[in-house]
């Protein structure tokens, strides 16, 4: 296969870090050829262009119009969320790959619709969801996945920033749990490596928000296998910030470990069958055996890698559509005040 073409979707302030990875990581400069920008503000489109040396570059505001002109291989979706399905649908629709910022739909049914039309058609659907794409995250997966901490039976998980964005946010409803949280239940999801299955979620809008609705959040999931995760969380806490990809210890049946969210890890195993409190061994968490590409960077070079050699990303839409039901399913219960599935049917 030659170098692909692709066409950018949207051209806010999120695609100078595409644009920037799609130049300076080697292997995505070698494999991908940007033909086409698109914009609802076609002035906006030819800024991005001229900022980033993008010579040659059909602008347009007409998304389907392009791509039936240019009939490029991928699509990078960057629109914002409420034009999403429509942006999407067209991709594949022109025989585009198409990889999405997150949401990967406005609702949970649009995202279904979404991966239906990606199987329909043969083509790659994915979504970003940079936390994956963490040299921390890796390491714990690693650590994980040879069994150190035996079997995973407990995942708990802080969230606790003071987040100060004005703009759109501060008017949203269920706005911690629409807009943050679904990097974290995805980034849970990756880790426990089993499907969720219910949730009861209460949401608040504690005394001092600057917000108008759903700050904070309290949620209980349970997985399959009898895994449990809880996840607390707030935009509005002062005074001790997380990280943004919060903290967390993770409970197996031989220990636990202690993670920062960033590179900072504690963990300890049982050492012996004998005493009160057993015997402990401080264990280390092992480095990555191979450079990793991180952020958005690393989605992308993944997703292309994807198309290259036929097979599947990471954050492929018919699996991450399981982090938007996790969110859908936690706001269903905090309406209602009582436990429900996280259901895909």
């Amino acid at each position: 296969m030659g170098m692909l073409t692709a066409v950018m979707a949207g051209c806010g302030a999120m695609s100078d870090g595409w644009l920037a990875a799609l130049r300076d990581i080697p292997a995505l400069a070698e494999s991908v050829r940007l033909v086409g920008l698109v914009d609802l503000d076609p002035a906006v489109a030819a800024g991005r262009a001229e900022k980033h040396g993008l010579s040659g570059v059909e602008i347009g505001a007409d998304l389907p119009s392009m791509l039936a002109r240019l009939k490029p291989d991928l699509l990078f979706d960057l629109v914002v969320p409420p034009a999403r399905f429509g942006v999407v649908e067209a991709g594949l629709a022109a025989g585009c790959h198409v990889l999405s910022e997150k949401p990967m739909a406005n609702t949970l049914d649009e995202a279904k619709v979404l991966v239906d039309r990606a199987a329909a058609a043969g083509k790659v659907h994915a979504v970003i969801q940079n936390r994956r794409f963490l040299s921390g995250i890796r390491r714990v997966k690693a650590m994980l996945e040879a069994g150190t901490l035996g079997d995973i039976t407990a995942v708990h998980v802080d969230f606790f920033i003071g987040a100060h964005f004005g703009g759109f946010r501060d008017a949203m409803d269920h706005v911690l749990l629409l807009d943050m949280a679904i990097h974290t239940f995805d980034a849970a999801r990756y880790l426990i490596d089993r499907k969720p299955v219910s949730v009861y979620c209460r949401e608040t809008n504690p005394r001092g928000s600057w917000y108008a609705h759903g700050a904070a959040a309290d949620a209980l999931f349970d997985f399959e296998d009898g895994v449990t995760m809880t996840y607390r969380g707030s935009w509005c806490a002062e005074g001790a910030n997380t990280a943004w990809e919060s903290t967390w210890r993770i409970i197996g049946t031989k220990g636990t470990l202690l993670w920062d969210g960033n590179e900072g890890f504690e963990a300890h195993v049982v050492a012996g069958d004998e005493g009160f409190f057993r015997p402990l061994t401080t264990v280390a968490v092992p480095q990555l055996d191979s450079p990793l590409i991180e952020g958005h960077g690393g989605v992308i070079a993944d997703f292309v890698q994807a198309v290259i050699s036929g097979g599947t990303p990471l954050t492929v839409g018919a699996d991450n559509i399981q982090s938007l039901a996790m969110v859908a399913a936690a706001i269903e219960s905090a309406t209602a005040g009582e436990k429900r599935p996280v259901d895909l049917r």
